[in-house]
């Protein structure tokens, strides 16, 4: 069954080793973030920089995994038909509009979404990781200066994972408005059993 993140907003559930998680993209143009935790052990969590060391790249797609902080695989992805996620910026946080939006009135992040559904598996803010962020564009130039530019995914795009590992997944629909070029929309997902 297709469940619904509605824009803004995120949650939070377990999936089981070998079962897959769908991600999807219903309307287009709209990012999602996820973070992974080992379910027997919260201080095992996904990692930017192990992922990206063992995988060889900063573009990570069909066929990589995505590690975590003790080294060891969490979940591998089976399909991605954008092809674009990037694993280098942090969850959008209140601090990101205040500083990079200059918005110091109450908006809705990443990162609040987050920890406030995470918290009901213990989980903490400052336990919160750095981000595999579906569908999002993050470019660079020569000189590594980056840029976010409005994700490239099309209506009904999504990426297909297969957990390596017990997890406690957060997922959200990102409430960055760079991030999803100038509008919030819902993220999909459906967890697809391994028995059947």
């Amino acid at each position: 069954m297709i469940q619904q993140i509605a824009p803004q907003t995120g949650v939070a559930f377990t999936l089981k080793k070998g079962e897959q998680l769908q991600v999807i993209d219903p309307q287009g143009m709209q990012v999602s973030d996820m973070v992974l935790f080992n379910q027997h052990d919260i201080r095992e969590k996904i990692s930017s920089g192990k992922t990206l060391d063992f995988e060889e790249s900063i573009l990570i797609s069909k066929g990589n995994y995505l590690w975590s902080n003790r080294s060891r695989k969490m979940i591998k992805l089976l399909e991605d038909t954008n092809g674009r996620n990037d694993f280098l910026l942090a969850p959008c946080s209140p601090e990101t509009f205040q500083i990079m939006y200059n918005n110091h009135e109450y908006h809705p992040s990443c990162f609040e979404n987050l920890y406030t559904n995470l918290a009901a598996y213990n989980i903490l803010p400052d336990d919160i990781p750095t981000a595999f962020n579906i569908f999002m564009n993050v470019q660079f130039n020569s000189k590594g200066k980056l840029s976010v530019l409005p994700p490239m995914s099309q209506p009904n795009d999504y990426v297909l994972f297969e957990a390596q590992m017990d997890l406690i997944v957060g997922l959200t629909a990102c409430s960055a408005e760079d991030s999803n070029g100038g509008t919030f929309k819902p993220i999909h997902y459906k967890i697809i059993s391994n028995k059947g």
